[in-house]
């Protein structure tokens, strides 16, 4: 696909919808950007905010930083995720011991354990009110296919030397009675978290402006030139309402990244993921509500995420389809997209469907005026060939970083990613940066890739 920015008007997810008043979200709307800056961030999801804030907090003067967004703050796939701080606890090795080894295969998934408890010690420190639920989830096989494939996984898991010390199981009756979910054949249950993706954003970049940093919105940069000048700024930056010369550039433009960086053009590439949003019935309310987020899987990529809030709202993200016969050229149309306006009708179908069968119950009664499906929204995921994301220096652009791709598992990398970033950024090795070598960004791992996808 072509390299594209941002849609200019994104669909309003639901932590869009419930954060309208926040006093930054059109921050320099009308303003002409500053001449110059040292430190460029180019975007306000999750991932620009926290660089933004690992750069004031480890000694950048605030003023020295300024945060580039094309459309309302957080605005992204920040904004238009399903709520997860989901680590993979063991289901994603095989595919990470395929491309990178079995070693970094570990340490990836270790990582993401880690990243957990990064994201809950980062919120209770600061006290952020961003409905975050430290809790566990759920990984339920819905067909005996899968069941049997992942017992294989987590069997091939624990032979690597991995760590199963936090994975729980349950199979049968025990399993339909600890999930909800009738047709259940086994079930397995780790520590997880979900939060309000929305508000811990905003707490963030509220926090880098409070501290001095700036904040532009509907404001994109379109390109990137050398500046020519003498004053320590390496490149000009072009956006509709003026040029910025900057010393430090830092992508955290996930899925838009090629837009600006051709060298990454069709590496990292856009995918389309669709949630929804309902009013639970009596089944799923008060005490019967759900402790534990879900997760669906009919197959390895074939899944529905289920994910209650606080207030009782449930979440579902993911499209999966039952059988072969529902997935139809109108499921699988707009899977790859940039276009982040619109929803694919037959996923909210299924998905609708999906939440019917999980709600049900005799005890429901006739639905009430304003329960069940309630809003659906999509968002762009950034994915990468190799599967991790990348962070790291740009090879031959000097004083341009990246920190993106994250293959939608952003909430469960981004709070290791960022920090590690500003610890490069600010001089220090990659080994100080605790993420594992293959996130590494470098001429040699695009070479990598292009072998790699001239396999598939």
């Amino acid at each position: 696909m072509h390299p594209s920015l941002p849609a200019p008007a994104s669909n309003l997810s639901h932590w869009h919808r419930t954060t309208r008043s926040f006093p930054h979200l059109n921050a320099n709307r009308f303003a002409e950007v500053p001449a110059s800056t040292k430190y460029l961030v180019i975007g306000s999801g999750i991932t620009g905010a926290a660089t933004a804030w690992e750069l004031i907090n480890s000694g950048v003067a605030g003023e020295d930083v300024l945060i580039l967004e094309a459309r309302e703050a957080v605005s992204g796939a920040t904004g238009q995720n399903a709520g997860h701080v989901r680590p993979d606890a063991f289901r994603g090795f095989p595919r990470f011991s395929a491309i990178h080894g079995p070693e970094q295969a570990k340490l990836i998934l270790e990582n993401e354990k880690l990243h957990l408890q990064s994201v809950k010690d980062f919120v209770e420190t600061h006290n952020i009110k961003c409905d975050f639920n430290y809790t566990t989830t759920i990984e339920v096989c819905m067909t005996e296919e899968y069941a049997s494939h992942l017992a294989k996984v987590l069997s091939q898991y624990r032979k690597a030397g991995g760590d199963v010390s936090h994975i729980k199981f349950y199979q049968g009756d025990e399993a339909k009675a600890k999930t909800k979910v009738p047709a259940a054949i086994s079930a397995y249950e780790w520590p997880a978290a979900s939060n309000h993706p929305g508000k811990l954003t905003q707490w963030v970049l509220s926090d880098v402006i409070s501290k001095g940093g700036k904040l532009w919105t509907h404001c994109p940069a379109t390109k990137i030139s050398k500046h020519r000048g003498t004053d320590g700024a390496r490149w000009d930056i072009q956006t509709p309402r003026g040029i910025i010369a900057a010393e430090t550039i830092i992508h955290c433009t996930n899925a838009y990244a090629g837009y600006l960086l051709p060298e990454i053009s069709g590496v990292v590439t856009p995918r389309r993921a669709q949630a929804h949003a309902y009013v639970p019935p009596a089944s799923l309310s008060g005490e019967s509500a759900l402790k534990s987020t879900l997760s669906l899987r009919y197959g390895p990529t074939n899944f529905f995420s289920v994910n209650q809030l606080k207030d009782g709202t449930v979440i579902m993200g993911g499209q999966a389809v039952r059988s072969d016969a529902e997935r139809t050229p109108e499921y699988l149309e707009g899977r790859v997209s940039f276009d982040d306006t619109t929803h694919n009708p037959q996923i909210t179908k299924n998905s609708i469907e999906e939440f019917s069968r999980l709600s049900s119950s005799p005890s429901n009664g006739p639905a009430r005026p304003g329960e069940g499906f309630s809003h659906v929204w999509t968002g762009i995921v950034g994915e990468t060939p190799d599967a991790v994301p990348f962070v790291g220096p740009l090879p031959g652009l000097d004083g341009q970083w990246i920190c993106a791709g994250y293959n939608g598992h952003g909430m469960a990398r981004i709070f290791q990613c960022a920090p590690g970033l500003v610890k490069l950024i600010t001089g220090s090795s990659w080994a100080a940066t605790g993420l594992p070598a293959c996130f590494q960004f470098s001429k040699e791992r695009l070479d990598r890739i292009s072998r790699l996808k001239a396999k598939v």
